[in-house]
C-alpha cells in the first residue's frame, strides 16, 4: 500500500457530547461522530474562515477527493479505539468474550492484522463503553442523561425532557484520521483544516450545542501517514480486502466485488443546517465493514439536497481504507438426506 500524509486530529471534550442515533431518539446517543457528519461541519468552518468554494471543487465535486476523513471514534491517554474489521473480529478467546466489544485499540487491531496471536492477559472487555481496554484500565467514557426544559414564550408553559449524551473520562476523547492525496493536497489543505478544527472546537460539534455541549478544551495535531498510524510497522500484504474507517459510497471507478467482504450497510438522514429542510437519504456501507477490491477504495459525495433547493448540498461517502488480511469462506455444501443418520432419542427408542 503506498502510505499517504495525514495529521491525527484530538479532541479533549470540554463537557457531555452528543451524536444523536439513527432513529433520533432524545434518550440514547451515539459516541462516534460519522465521517460525513465530520466533513458538514468542516464545510460550515470552511464557510467562516476559509474559502468554500474551493475546499468544494478539491473535495466533493473532483473526481477523486483531495481530503479523506475517518470517522471520530474514542480515545483514552495514548490509546486510539477503532471499530475492528469485520473479518477478523473476534479474534478466538478462551477468557475474554470480545464478541460483546464494538470498539477495540489500534495496537490490538494491528496484532490481528499482521496475524500474530492475542495477548488475552493485556485486554478486558469494559461492559460500560464496549471497548477493549488494556487490563486494569478505566472506561474512556460514559453514557449520561441530562434534564432539560423547553419554555414556550407566549404562554410560560414548560415541557421538561431528558436528553442523552456522552461523557469522556480523564484524559478520553475523540479521534479522527485526515489523509491528504498527495503532498501537494497536504500543503495546500494543511494549515486551514488546522484553522477549521479549532474553530470547531470552540463552536461545538453535533447535538445540543446551544448548552455547551460538543466542545472541546483543545484539539491537538500530529502529523504521520496512513500506514504507520492505522497498519503499525507491519504491514498486511495487500489482499484485496479494505477495512473501513470511514462511511463509504461508491465512486464510478471503484471496482468492489460486492459478492464477497463482510460489509454491512446504514441509511444516512438528517435536515439542511439553517433551512430545515430533510435531506434525501442515502445508503452507505458503514465503519468496520471490509471490502473485496482490485483496488484502493475512494468512494464519492453525493448531493442529497431536496428538490428545489438552490445548491446542492452533499454527503460525504469518501474512503478511509487499509489492507487487511482475507480468508474465504468456504460454505460446506449440505448432506445428502440418505447419508444422514439419525439417531432417535430416549422418548423414540423402541420399547
Amino acid at each position: 500500500m503506498a502510505s499517504r500524509p495525514g495529521i491525527l486530529v484530538k479532541f479533549r471534550p470540554a463537557g457531555p457530547w452528543r451524536f444523536g442515533p439513527d432513529d433520533g431518539a432524545r434518550d440514547r446517543a451515539e459516541v462516534v461522530g460519522h465521517s460525513d457528519l465530520v466533513y458538514a461541519a468542516l464545510c460550515q468552518a470552511m464557510a467562516h474562515i476559509g474559502d468554500l468554494p474551493a475546499w468544494l471543487a478539491a473535495t466533493a465535486e473532483a473526481p477523486a477527493s483531495a481530503v479523506r476523513f475517518t470517522s471520530l471514534f474514542p480515545f483514552q491517554g495514548r490509546v486510539l479505539f477503532a471499530p475492528p474489521p469485520a473479518n477478523l473480529w473476534p479474534p478466538p478467546s478462551q477468557r475474554l468474550r470480545f464478541k460483546g466489544a464494538r470498539f477495540a485499540p489500534l495496537s490490538l487491531l494491528q496484532e490481528l492484522a499482521a496475524e500474530r496471536p492475542v495477548r488475552e492477559e493485556r485486554w478486558e472487555v469494559d461492559a460500560e463503553s464496549s471497548c477493549v481496554i488494556p487490563s486494569g484500565g478505566d472506561s474512556p467514557f460514559r453514557m449520561v442523561t441530562r434534564t432539560a426544559a423547553g419554555v414556550d414564550r407566549l404562554t410560560g408553559a414548560s415541557q421538561a425532557h431528558r436528553t442523552a449524551g456522552v461523557e469522556f473520562g480523564p484524559g478520553a476523547g475523540l479521534w479522527c484520521w485526515v489523509e491528504f492525496d498527495s503532498a501537494e493536497a497536504q500543503e495546500r489543505w494543511l494549515t486551514e483544516l488546522k484553522t477549521a478544527f479549532r474553530w470547531l472546537g470552540d463552536t461545538g460539534l453535533g447535538g445540543e450545542r446551544t448548552r455547551g455541549w460538543g466542545r472541546s478544551e483543545s484539539v491537538e495535531f500530529s502529523e504521520s501517514d496512513t500506514a504507520t498510524l492505522l497498519l503499525g510497522t507491519d504491514a498486511p500484504a495487500d489482499s484485496g480486502a479494505f477495512w473501513l474507517l470511514s462511511l463509504y459510497s461508491p465512486a464510478a471507478d471503484d471496482t468492489v466485488d460486492w459478492s464477497r467482504g463482510e460489509y454491512s450497510l446504514v441509511t444516512r438522514q438528517g435536515r439542511i443546517d439553517g433551512a430545515g429542510s430533510l435531506k434525501r437519504s442515502a445508503r452507505v456501507v458503514s465503519e468496520g465493514s471490509v471490502l473485496v477490491a482490485g483496488s484502493l477504495p475512494v468512494g464519492a459525495a453525493v448531493d442529497v439536497a431536496p428538490a428545489g433547493h438552490p445548491h446542492p448540498v452533499y454527503r460525504a461517502g469518501f474512503a478511509v481504507a487499509v489492507p487487511v488480511p482475507w480468508k474465504e469462506v468456504v460454505d460446506r455444501p449440505l448432506a445428502l438426506l440418505d447419508d444422514v443418520v439419525i439417531v432417535p432419542t430416549e422418548s423414540e427408542t423402541p420399547a
